[in-house]
């Protein structure tokens, strides 16, 4: 049965690759990917037959993925970060599942965005948090409001995917605006830009300041809960563990 690989590159960096990630593009005739992807992984697999397209093209490539599936090469779709998490996983099994194709589709996984930052971070996620993207592409803006909302309400650890771009440069701080309904102004947050890439960028501010760092579709941003703190330029989010005094 033709094989599909959906497979999360995390970062990009060759040592962030799992070894499971390695093996199945190692293992692929063609590996297909958004194009900024492929660059990123391309010179550490010479001799393989890549394809790539633009943004906005994720429907086009997993048939283009499951069209070279079915004429019997084994094919890796690449993502960066989880291939499951706002990648290309579930679209892809989507696809092959409405085609009723004898295609047999396995999941990669990688280091997400949210893992990558939180360990330049120090230990922001260590208890509850959630991951909201303020990317109104595919969702709705007044429900990325509603899911802000419930999740501050909640006081969960905040991951912020997608939080600034051209066309949306003034989200991120309607976010902090509904967020500091129910957070102190001086929560921890924390801004890392490129999250294990070569131009890897941190900061660590307050949620009242926010609006005042460079932010932009390269970055994620983590808001610490009621119990989060900052020290010696990390943020903390304890679990509660007795004996600490």
């Amino acid at each position: 049965m033709s094989k599909i690989y959906v497979v999360g590159l995390g970062p990009g960096r060759p040592e962030e690759l799992t070894p499971r990630a390695k093996e199945a593009i190692e293992k692929a005739d063609a590996v297909v990917g958004y194009k900024t992807y492929i660059e990123l992984i391309k010179d550490y697999f010479p001799g393989k037959s890549f394809f790539s397209s633009g943004m906005t093209k994720e429907v086009e490539r997993c048939k283009m993925v499951l069209e070279k599936a079915l004429s019997g090469q084994t094919v890796a779709l690449v993502s960066s970060g989880d291939s499951g998490i706002y990648g290309m996983a579930g679209l892809m099994l989507e696809i092959v599942e409405k085609s009723d194709a004898p295609v047999t589709v396995e999941v990669i996984p990688g280091i997400t965005a949210a893992s990558a930052a939180a360990a330049v971070l120090g230990a922001p996620l260590m208890h509850d948090f959630t991951v909201i993207s303020l990317s109104d592409l595919m969702t709705p803006w007044e429900l990325i409001q509603r899911r802000l909302e419930c999740a501050a309400l909640g006081d969960f650890v905040i991951a912020i995917y997608n939080p600034k771009s051209k066309g949306r440069s003034g989200y991120i701080e309607i976010a902090r605006n509904i967020l500091l309904k129910y957070r102190k102004e001086d929560t921890p947050v924390g801004i890392v830009r490129n999250a294990g890439r070569k131009d890897e960028k941190a900061t660590v501010t307050t949620l009242n300041k926010m609006p005042e760092q460079e932010i932009d579709m390269f970055s994620v941003v983590i808001v610490g809960n009621s119990m989060s703190y900052a020290a010696n330029g990390k943020i903390i989010t304890p679990r509660g563990y007795d004996g600490l005094e």
